[in-house]
């Protein structure tokens, strides 16, 4: 996930640098980076999970 995350944003950043900028490019880049960051962070646990338990019980 990360590798993939990695090469998404190396092909936003070329294609920002070169002459001809295809816009379809970077937005694919993006939202590709985009989707890599939230399956990441969705198995983070939350700050407030204790707390959370804590009031179940």
């Amino acid at each position: 996930m990360i590798l993939l995350m990695v090469i998404a944003i190396g092909v936003a950043l070329y294609e920002q640098t070169s002459e001809d900028k295809n816009i379809y490019v970077m937005v694919i880049a993006i939202v590709i980076f985009m989707m890599c960051m939230m399956r990441l962070s969705s198995k983070t646990p939350s700050k407030n999970q204790d707390k959370e338990e804590d009031d179940v019980q």
